[in-house]
């Protein structure tokens, strides 16, 4: 990777050792036949409905939601040439997949699919999964600064009607009745009925499948200020853009944040979550929340 010596560059070269050594760590976890029920998910129409294209630049971006996915967009809507600068793009146009100018590699022929995969730069962004799921809570079930009725008044009551022990209770959806659905083996009972909006709390496993597609860099979340210059750079665009400024202190893992949320629910409960989401854990290298568990 051709890099001049200035303080930034040493920054973004000094990633490749981190990026290498999780690319490692995700291939061996993915020829490990033990966990292949928590690794393995094909290369569905779900899978490609995730992916972003830049066909100018030879570019991949499979969406995680809740780890900074908005940003990315707005770096692939800038080079797929819909607007001249990040900050011209209205934020109603980011998500709006009929007119944001970034197609998905589910709309190409599978022989265009196929070519893609083998040849462009492909990404994804990951971040601790329990503190992902409670970002997802706090964003689609309590805030919802977008406005989408359908988690407040659709998805909320069917978690509860299904999950809530104490049907007299009448508080709308709890983080407890949350993660009794994401740990229950029969969630997609529930998942179907929710169609995409399951995305936001879906396994990184489920959504971008990295034991099937051959990823070239895996980002984190927690380190985002190292890891978007170089992904920038790796791509091969870090002189055409730059990822947005990150406000200090959001990409943080916040371990006080994650214990307070799940305070009070039971061991079979979060046991059940682990399970479900152990294959995002181990893939990425994040450690198995012990301090839950005890």
């Amino acid at each position: 990777m051709d890099c001049v010596g200035t303080a930034s560059c040493r920054e973004v070269l000094g990633q490749e050792p981190v990026n290498m050594e999780r690319l490692e760590l995700l291939r061996n976890v993915c020829e490990d036949a033990s966990l292949k029920n928590v690794t393995y998910s094909g290369i569905s129409r779900f899978v490609l409905d995730r992916i972003f294209v830049s066909d100018k630049y030879k570019i991949l971006f499979c969406q995680t939601p809740k780890v900074g996915n908005t940003q990315w967009k707005k770096v692939l809507i800038v080079l797929n040439g819909a607007f001249s600068s990040i900050k011209k793009i209205p934020e109603s146009l980011v998500h709006d997949h009929e007119k944001n100018h970034l197609p998905r590699l589910s709309s190409y022929r599978k022989p265009e699919v196929k070519k893609r995969l083998n040849s462009y730069f492909k990404f994804l962004i990951v971040r601790d999964p329990f503190d992902r799921l409670i970002s997802a809570f706090k964003d689609k079930f309590l805030q919802n600064p977008r406005f989408e009725p359908w988690y407040k008044h659709e998805i909320a009551p069917a978690i509860i009607q299904r999950y809530r022990k104490n049907h007299t209770e009448v508080r709308g959806l709890q983080f407890e009745d949350f993660v009794r659905y994401l740990g229950d083996p029969n969630h997609r009972w529930l998942d179907v009925q929710f169609g995409d909006h399951i995305i936001h709390w879906a396994t990184y496993v489920e959504l971008c499948a990295p034991c099937e597609i051959k990823y070239d860099v895996i980002g984190h979340h927690e380190t985002l200020r190292n890891d978007a210059p170089y992904i920038l750079k790796k791509a091969g665009v870090d002189h055409l853009i730059s990822y947005p400024p990150i406000p200090p202190g959001i990409t943080e893992y916040n371990r006080t944040k994650v214990k307070q949320y799940f305070l009070g629910l039971s061991k079979r409960d979060i046991r059940r979550l682990y399970t479900r989401f152990q294959g995002d854990f181990k893939l990425f290298g994040y450690s198995k929340p012990s301090f839950l568990l005890v």
